[in-house]
């Protein structure tokens, strides 16, 4: 199956120095397929994320596309000017304005039918995550970019915003890529978890990463088939293999 988008032997350095972020990362995402990537603080998701857009410069390897892929975009902040009032309908026209029938469907799609003329200021958490989500399905995405979405949200306000995900991919089809400093993975729905720390620690299918050992000494068992609310420490060994064809044990300075 061709990817619709992939890392190859990715190396991005920190700005103004020669240290990495990310060492020699390979990555890809098919069709269809659900991919969480998890890690602590400064492990390089979000410069993953930011490579795979085509927003960072690469010090080695190369991101190739599908032609034509479209990509819908939930960005881990948005920093809104309260000095520049703005409601929900004229947010959903940016860059490219939609009718009004539009930008009402796509809000009901994500469960906040009718707040078209709410100004976004006064969105709840949720409300907001959920106007982001709609604003990036507006253009059928074949891929869903999620950078820690959740951030701010209660516990219900997180639980709600991830069904409504799974629901979206079964509706459309389109391929999620999750991204998470907790590790919140729906597990009956991710193909692939992917532990990132500057490098790929390991790596596999839901079933896999959840029957591991080393998995089940940081998460417990019975994970599997629900979500899955855990804070990922990052204190575990990645120099012993929880499986031979899923551990890639890489040379990475420490990305604290």
């Amino acid at each position: 199956m061709s990817a619709l988008i992939e890392a190859r032997d990715l190396t991005i350095w920190r700005p103004g120095t020669k240290e990495p972020v990310l060492s020699h990362v390979d990555f890809r995402i098919d069709p269809g397929e659900v991919v969480t990537v998890v890690g602590p603080n400064g492990s390089g998701k979000s410069t993953l994320v930011r490579a795979l857009l085509g927003h960072m410069p690469l010090a080695g390897g190369q991101v190739v596309r599908q032609a034509g892929l479209r990509i819908g975009y939930v960005p881990q902040r948005v920093q809104l000017d309260t000095a520049m009032p703005m409601n929900v309908r004229r947010f959903l026209s940016l860059p490219r304005r939609i009718d009004a029938a539009a930008a009402s469907a796509i809000l009901a799609r994500t469960g906040v039918e009718g707040l078209e003329r709410r100004p976004l200021s006064q969105l709840s958490g949720g409300q907001f995550q959920r106007v982001l989500l709609a604003s990036a399905l507006l253009h059928d995405p074949h891929l869903l970019v999620l950078d820690e979405p959740t951030q701010g949200l209660d516990q219900p306000g997180l639980v709600a915003f991830y069904k409504l995900i799974d629901e979206v991919r079964r509706q459309t089809g389109a391929a999620v890529l999750l991204v998470s400093h907790d590790l919140l993975v729906v597990m009956r729905s991710s193909d692939r978890v992917i532990c990132l720390n500057g490098h790929v620690c390991c790596e596999g299918s839901s079933r896999q990463v959840s029957s591991a050992p080393e998995y089940r000494a940081l998460f417990g068992g019975g994970a599997e088939g629900m979500l899955a609310l855990y804070r990922h420490d990052h204190d575990h060994d990645h120099d012993h293999a929880v499986d031979q064809a899923h551990h890639h044990p890489r040379g990475a300075s420490p990305d604290a």
